[in-house]
């Protein structure tokens, strides 16, 4: 195929009569907060953790609903170092929970050089993810030494993987998608396969870019969608997907929409929506999106430097033929 985005995987079968627009978000429900990533736990409590417009910490709520996100109490659970790695740009903190401990995959530049971006993992033994420890588990080792972020994790089969943005060409040619085993959560072992890179104009806006993963697992697929381009207006998501008997690791095997699935909408004065995950209603018969989005186009400087990225919530509906739908042209 030509050259062809996670969080956690949804292996339930839903039908597509219990697949529409029927839970109310109070969108949107947090206010400055990007790269959203929404966890619901055993229990059936909420987390959100996402990235802060300073981008010098990590933070952490929860709730018993999605809504009750918004005004949940928000705490800090780790802050960048002063100097070395781990000093800058504290990205797209993604939480899990793996063999019955927390972990938190993100990503962070150097403190005297801030756009040496790199992956690393902090883990918490204790049960509630807002309490405990959070130990420095150290950078997740890529053959390649290069620009890496957003890595997300899931099981498939009894294997677990690792999907990530990596400057794969090196210079200009931005980021790709590269996916690979895991020996733990916080090691690769085997080959490294880029599943997508920016070949189309709407990935290629202002910057080469494919990031921010997400997987969903259903009607016997593996769905991967993906950010691209600038995190202005012209951010939008992509979508892959492969047969979930298939190979993983064969490139051959995956498939690539040529066109977005979700862009901005000015009437809906949506702007730039990207940088997804998934979780699932309290009821237990929805999808949920969690992503981030603009209210407004004119943005002041480097669209990095405005604050205002708002995590939002929709329901996910299903085509006929089994394809998730996006609702490109419906409101929250």
């Amino acid at each position: 195929m030509h050259f062809f985005k996670i969080l956690f995987i949804l292996t339930i079968a839903l039908p597509y009569s219990l697949l529409s627009q029927t839970v109310a978000f109070n969108n949107p429900i947090a206010e400055k907060r990007a790269d959203p990533w929404v966890y619901k736990a055993d229990d059936s409590i909420y987390y959100l953790i996402a990235t802060v417009p300073e981008y010098d910490k990590i933070v952490l709520r929860k709730s018993k609903s999605i809504n009750g996100l918004r005004e949940a109490e928000e705490k800090i659970i780790w802050l960048k170092h002063d100097k070395g790695m781990m000093g800058h740009h504290i990205w797209a903190p993604e939480l899990h929970k793996i063999d019955g401990k927390w972990y938190i995959y993100f990503a962070a530049g150097e403190a005297e050089n801030i756009w040496n971006i790199r992956m690393w993992v902090l883990s918490n033994s204790s049960a509630d993810p807002m309490e405990g420890e959070w130990v420095e588990e150290g950078q997740i080792k890529t053959q390649k030494e290069s620009f890496s972020l957003d890595a997300t994790t899931f099981e498939h089969d009894e294997k677990r993987y690792l999907i990530w943005a990596q400057n794969v060409r090196g210079g200009e040619h931005g980021t790709a998608l590269v996916l690979s085993e895991m020996k733990d959560p916080t090691t690769l072992t085997g080959v490294e396969v880029v599943i997508t890179e920016p070949e189309f104009s709407w990935e290629r806006m202002k910057y080469n870019v494919n990031e921010g993963p997400a997987v969903i697992k259903q009607n016997g697929k593996i769905f991967v969608t993906y950010s691209a381009s600038a995190t202005n207006e012209n951010y939008c998501l992509g979508l892959l997907w492969i047969d979930e008997n298939a190979n993983l690791l064969d490139i051959n095997n995956w498939h690539k929409s040529p066109a977005p699935v979700f862009y901005t909408n000015e009437d809906l004065k949506r702007y730039g929506p990207g940088h997804n995950s998934f979780t699932i209603s309290e009821d237990g018969k929805n999808i949920i999106m969690i992503y981030h989005a603009r209210d407004y186009k004119g943005i002041k400087g480097h669209e990095l430097s405005d604050p205002n990225r708002a995590t939002r919530a929709r329901v996910v509906k299903w085509t006929a033929s089994g394809f998730p739908d996006f609702m490109q042209k419906e409101g929250d």
